[in-house]
């Protein structure tokens, strides 16, 4: 994969202070990128800049204030230009609810930074966009594969696909791409709220599920979204990082 077109380029990664976020800020700046991250926690801004290259920037914001993020863009791109490729990572660890146990407001709420968090992060960037850009958004394997009590992750998943595609056609005029990585289950911060014993337990029975017979890492699915910026011919795709999870 020929990374050299990131070189000099502004890329925004919004969840990008831990997990696959920062490894995608950080492979973007390894290719050359100028390197923003946001999150909502400054805590994580400042972990996040001592592992990223010198000239990297870092802000603190709630991703599900469209008010906040819309005036995060509007700094960016005074202080820093305008972006070139913009990564949505965020997301919190999704609980398994059975439908019997559902609790519709609970479900509503992991919709707000996964999607409606996606969706308003495009829009505030959207004027900031330099033309011939791109963007790429999160979704994962439960939209084509879900289990028992997935409903509410499966649907989350499902409508940022869709999501992927009406904004490629949205932004194909300005010749801006929209993507989406879907992610397997990822060796990752995402699940250490898990006691220890049932992470690992998690990562064994999924490598034991899938062809490739291991958990992916945060660096593999990093260079999906590297791919999805430097394509030029990719848009209103959805890029399966999974060891062939859809599969078994």
């Amino acid at each position: 994969m020929d990374t050299t077109s990131l070189r000099s380029r502004h890329v925004v990664v919004l969840g990008g202070t831990s997990g696959i976020g920062l490894a995608t800020a950080r492979a973007a700046a390894e290719a050359g990128a100028v390197v923003t991250v946001a999150s909502s926690n400054p805590a994580s801004i400042e972990r996040s800049l001592a592992e990223l290259p010198e000239g990297a920037h870092g802000h603190a914001v709630d991703l599900t204030d469209a008010d906040a993020v819309g005036r995060l863009f509007t700094r960016l791109a005074a202080d820093v230009g305008p972006v070139d490729h913009l990564a949505y990572t965020a997301g919190e660890p999704l609980a398994l609810m059975s439908l019997d146990e559902l609790e519709l407001d609970r479900a509503r709420q992991f919709f707000e930074l996964r999607y409606f968090g996606a969706l308003g992060a495009v829009r505030a960037a959207a004027p900031h966009l330099r033309d011939g850009g791109s963007v790429t958004l999160t979704s994962g394997t439960a939209s084509a594969r879900p289990g028992p009590g997935w409903a509410v992750a499966a649907s989350i998943c499902g409508a940022t696909e869709a999501l992927t595609r009406a904004l490629a056609v949205d932004l194909a005029p300005r010749g801006i791409r929209v993507n989406a990585v879907a992610p397997g289950v990822i060796r990752s911060p995402l699940w250490a709220s898990m006691p220890e014993a049932d992470r690992e337990e998690l990562y064994r029975l999924s490598a034991a599920s899938v062809p490739l017979g291991r958990v992916g890492e945060v660096d593999d699915v990093a260079s999906a979204y590297l791919f999805t910026m430097v394509n030029p011919y990719t848009t209103g795709t959805v890029l399966t990082v999974d060891g062939g999870t859809v599969l078994a």
